[in-house]
C-alpha cells in the first residue's frame, strides 16, 4: 500500500546488505519497525506474493521487521534532506498518520511541527495497542527517528485550546489533521451505559496508561 519496492529490498537482504535494504524500505515507509509488527501483511503485500501460489508466501512483514530492528540496534542513519522550501506545515496529532506525514514532508525540505495533545508521541501505537503486540520502546524509537529528521514534536499541545485551526493557518502554509478515531461506535443496546462498561478504545487506553 505504501509502494515499497519489495523485490529490491528482499534481494538486498538475501545479499546480507541490511543497511541498503532498510534504506530502500525507508524510501517509502518511515515506520518499518512498527509496520513489520502490526500491519496485516498477510492481507496486503503477502497476499500478492507469487511464491504464495505454490506454498507459503515470503514473510515480507518479518523481513521488514528484521532490518528495522537491525538498524535500531546500530543507530539510525538520517537521510539527506532536500533544500529548504521555506514552507511551514503543522501536523495535528502524533499518531501513525501524523508521524508518517511529518517524515515525508520534512524530507521534501519543508519545516514541520507536530502538535500532540498527550504526553507521548505515537497515538494509537502507544495508547491503543498492548505492549505484547507492539513494545513501547519500538514506538518511542520510531518517533525519535522522525525527530532526528528535523521534525519538531510539541507534546501536551492540544489544538483547540493552544491554537485554533484558523490561528495555525495564519502561522503555517498548510495543516494536516491526523487526530485519529478516538470516538467509539456503540452498539445501541440496553446496558451499554452502565458502570464498568467500556468501549474497546477506552479499555485499551486505560490499560496502557494505568499499566
Amino acid at each position: 500500500p505504501v509502494e515499497v519496492d519489495i523485490p529490491a529490498s528482499i534481494s538486498l537482504i538475501r545479499e546480507r546488505k541490511f543497511g541498503e535494504a532498510i534504506r530502500e524500505i525507508k524510501e517509502k515507509n518511515s515506520l518499518p519497525a512498527i509496520c513489520g509488527r502490526v500491519c496485516p501483511q498477510e492481507e496486503q503485500c503477502q497476499a500478492n506474493c507469487t511464491v504464495g501460489k505454490i506454498g507459503d508466501p515470503v514473510s515480507i512483514g518479518r523481513l521488514e521487521r528484521f532490518v528495522a530492528d537491525w538498524e535500531r540496534e546500530r543507530g539510525y542513519e538520517t537521510p539527506q534532506r532536500s533544500a529548504p522550501t521555506g514552507k511551514r506545515v503543522a501536523i495535528v496529532g502524533a499518531g501513525p498518520a501524523g508521524l508518517t506525514a511529518a517524515a515525508d514532508l520534512v524530507k521534501l525540505g519543508h519545516e514541520v511541527v507536530i502538535f500532540e495533545a498527550l504526553h507521548k508521541p505515537g497515538g494509537v501505537l502507544i495508547y491503543g495497542i498492548p505492549e505484547f503486540r507492539l513494545p513501547k520502546k519500538i514506538v518511542e524509537a520510531e518517533a525519535e527517528y522522525v525527530g532526528k529528521l528535523g521534525v519538531a514534536i510539541k507534546l501536551n499541545a492540544m489544538i483547540g485550546r493552544l491554537y485554533t485551526l484558523d490561528e495555525l493557518l495564519r502561522q503555517f502554509d498548510a495543516v494536516f489533521i491526523g487526530t485519529g478515531a478516538g470516538l467509539p461506535q456503540f452498539l445501541q443496546i440496553p446496558g451499554e451505559n452502565l458502570c464498568g462498561i467500556y468501549s474497546a478504545n477506552e479499555f485499551l487506553i486505560r490499560v496502557n496508561l494505568m499499566k
